[in-house]
């Protein structure tokens, strides 16, 4: 017809491009804007790239690179490799809110003090995992000069003594996340910085920590864990796998940590009935439990757990030395549990999956993975279950 026109994608306005932009994938972000001009400027506006993370591979010098991931609004960088200067990075996006170095094992402690020298207010989250080169030195400039930082990752970070924590003390008050995960050189001296409550702490410490990581950190002892119940009031997730030191005495400590909510203990060679019975009876809320290959856990574990944690979401329990009548009690009185994990418990039967079966409509998750006395027929009760959506039965042959 004489002066009608096609509507296309081509007539939306820039803004109306940049919305529908906005829900692509990132891969496909980079493509639309390569396709016109017009798609070009919507495709650069922040909207478009809000929350996306920048992977980057620094082998060479890029001129274009910064300014693009300036213009977009890009503020959280992955580095996947790194040949060029940290510092390069860090001058280049001033206003950068997350760096993330994992694994780049050329990070040194002259590559963080060049990178480091001024405050960066925006920089909340920094990722130094598996990074093992750095030291005690470069916690002392990150202290200094990121003071605004949230999340702290040094798992691997070999090299970190309690000197570091102690820096970390006086320089980061608003640290929420701390990763300490086979920082083998900590001990309880360092926790005891974190809490402000050490005479070198000068009363700052990380009081606002809600999450801390000690796995594999084999120093670690039950004064760690008081020193925690003193001085960490807002603490909400706790993982000591791997701490051997930790007993029965140190979980009566944290007890007392009205906050906590997830608590992992895996593999924790002195934890037996008789500490979780003081988690139960201290009115703990927790929502997550691991005591997974604690080979002094029995029945007798949860039967405390029954009476006292109530609303575990959450319960590993793999390799223990539980039978039918103690996950019997727990499915009578757990009713919010949603994941149980109960592979290579090789004593339990039919009789509790059947129990399982019954009371726990609400899991989603069991791991059976070894347990070689469950037979079909018990199999078979668990399809029920309205919510089941992940079944690990490994080993399983029957």
């Amino acid at each position: 017809m004489k002066g009608s026109f096609e509507l296309t994608i081509h007539c939306l306005f820039p803004e109306i491009l940049a919305l529908i932009f906005s829900y692509l994938d990132v891969r496909d972000k980079g493509r639309v804007v390569q396709v016109c001009k017009k798609w070009r400027e919507a495709g650069y506006n922040r909207l478009v790239w809000r929350g996306v993370q920048a992977r980057l591979q620094l082998r060479r010098s890029n001129p274009y690179l910064f300014p693009s991931l300036a213009k977009r609004g890009i503020r959280k960088i992955r580095i996947l490799s790194l040949k060029k200067s940290l510092s390069y990075v860090v001058q280049n996006l001033p206003n950068i809110e997350k760096l993330n170095l994992k694994g780049c094992f050329n990070v040194t402690d002259s590559g963080i003090g060049h990178a480091f020298t001024k405050c960066l207010p925006s920089l909340t989250v920094l990722d130094l995992s598996l990074c093992k080169q750095i030291t005690d030195t470069s916690l002392g400039k990150i202290a200094e000069f990121l003071q605004n930082l949230e999340l702290l990752d040094l798992a691997g970070c070999c090299n970190i003594t309690n000197t570091g924590l102690l820096l970390c003390s006086w320089g980061l008050p608003k640290l929420r996340y701390l990763n300490l995960r086979s920082c083998r050189h900590i001990s309880d001296a360092g926790i005891l910085h974190l809490t402000g409550l050490s005479n070198n702490s000068k009363g700052l410490g990380n009081k606002s920590l809600t999450t801390l990581c000690l796995q594999d950190c084999q120093k670690i002892t039950d004064n760690a864990l008081r020193h925690i119940s003193k001085g960490l009031s807002n603490l909400e997730c706790l993982n000591l796998s791997f701490c051997g030191s930790i007993s029965e005495a140190g979980l009566s400590h944290l007890a007392s940590i009205r906050s906590l909510r997830e608590l992992n203990l895996r593999s924790c060679e002195g934890v037996n009935d008789e500490g979780i019975a003081h988690l139960a009876v201290g009115g703990l809320n927790l929502v997550s439990l691991d005591v997974s290959f604690c080979d002094k856990i029995t029945d007798n574990a949860l039967n405390h757990i029954s009476n006292g944690l109530h609303h575990l979401q959450n319960l590993g329990l793999n390799s223990s030395r539980i039978t039918d009548d103690g996950l019997c009690t727990i499915t009578r009185h757990l009713r919010e549990l949603r994941v149980l994990n109960i592979g290579q418990c090789t004593q339990i039967t039919d009789q509790a999956i059947e129990s399982i079966a019954l009371y726990l409509t609400s899991i989603t998750s069991i791991d059976l993975y070894g347990c070689t006395k469950v037979t079909k027929c018990g199999l078979e009760k668990l399809m029920g279950l309205p919510k089941l959506r992940v079944l690990n039965l490994g080993l399983w042959q029957k």
